[in-house]
């Protein structure tokens, strides 16, 4: 195994994730956000949505990000510590009425249908995630005293600020310095930063992670690596070439130890092609996941999430790159059979359906 965890018996957490958790207000069913006259309420964000998951799976999680002392800050806490994540280490921050300062973050989503594609608005300016600065945290305390066998986090975090982007490298190299197995989601969003702004900030941080996620999108417009063979749409991904840049980045990289990216085909908002590959840096060897071919998806956000507290859960337990793989394909893929953002899946299910189980009724 080439991942060197920290003893379990070692550490208070299993895995401690750092980003924005956010409010998303969304339609029924498949309604559209001008024409709702009432709207479901979610709890999710790229990084929470590993530590929920993770605890789902029985293991001992954390999440840091920014909340506000209001109704709004309280629906994160409430979701949080009903799905036995640790927030303890989440800064609260005063709320002045309006929101001048500090907010939390709203999405406004509508799941998509047939060729209407799932669509996401953000409402998210001056979230207290945000603001957070490197002092609102006692980071030597959670890494050294504490214990965490793996940090997560990702590119959503870094480019909400320049705040953001110091607690990123701070903590990444605290993370790093303590034996804390870093992964990190590129999870690139145009509608929050340039790709040039993405390059400069995240390749001195890449020199702390361990396991890096992220599409052929992701490793273009946040590491600059290019990829042969593929258009400017990125209709089509050639694998081939892909793991030709994916072994371009670790030999640029000698510290990464495993890359993994889902396999996503559209065929409709309702109906995906899905997999995923891992590859293991210490083997030299690309492991792929099951394919999940006509996958009905009953709403997609955080299938990519699914993926990583998959692999993230079975490295924590000891397993090889291919189970890894087999149980992250597999929670991306049962991850998006319900509703909202985080995961409402037990291991047994996981388990079941990395295996090869099917879908007949569970009598």
């Amino acid at each position: 195994m080439s991942l060197q965890i920290r003893p379990a018996e070692e550490c208070r957490y299993d895995l401690i994730s750092l980003g924005e958790c956010m409010v998303r207000l969304s339609p029924p069913g498949h309604g559209r956000l001008e024409f709702a006259d009432s709207l479901e309420i979610w709890v999710g964000g790229g990084e929470y949505n590993v530590s929920y998951a993770l605890s789902r799976l029985g293991m001992r999680t954390g999440w840091v990000g920014g909340l506000v002392d209001n109704p709004l800050g309280r629906i994160v806490q409430r979701h949080a510590r009903g799905g036995d994540v640790d927030i303890s280490y989440a800064p609260v921050f005063p709320y002045d009425g309006v929101g001048r300062e500090t907010r939390m973050g709203l999405n406004f989503t509508e799941v998509g249908a047939g060729p209407r594609a799932s669509v996401t608005l953000y409402d998210r300016g001056h979230s207290a995630t945000s603001q957070m600065k490197p002092e609102d945290v006692d980071w030597e305390k959670l890494f050294r005293e504490d214990g965490v066998r793996w940090l997560h986090s990702g590119g959503i975090f870094t480019c909400l600020s320049e705040s953001t982007r110091k607690v990123a490298a701070d903590v990444l190299k605290l993370a790093n310095e303590c034996g804390t197995i870093v992964s990190y989601d590129l999870n690139f969003r145009s509608k929050l930063w340039s790709s040039e702004e993405a390059i400069a900030t995240t390749r001195p941080l890449v020199q702390y992670i361990d396991c890096l996620i992220g599409n052929e999108e992701d490793f273009q417009s946040v590491l600059g690596y290019e990829i042969e063979g593929v258009d400017e749409n990125l209709a089509e991904l050639p694998i081939e070439s892909y793991k030709g840049m994916v072994r371009r980045v670790v030999a640029d990289n000698s510290n990464l130890k495993v890359v993994g990216t889902t396999l996503r085909e559209v065929v409709s908002a309702g109906v995906n092609n899905w997999s995923a590959i891992l590859y293991h840096a210490a083997t030299d060897t690309f492991y792929k996941g099951p394919d999940f071919a006509g996958m009905e998806i009953e709403d997609r956000v955080g299938g990519g999430d699914g993926f990583a507290s998959g692999f993230a859960y079975a490295f924590l337990n000891g397993a090889e790159p291919q189970e890894a793989v087999n149980l992250g394909t597999a929670h991306g893929a049962l991850l998006q059979t319900t509703r909202g953002d985080t995961s409402q899946i037990t291991l047994k299910e996981l388990k079941h359906v990395a295996g090869g189980g099917s879908a007949r009724i569970n009598r």
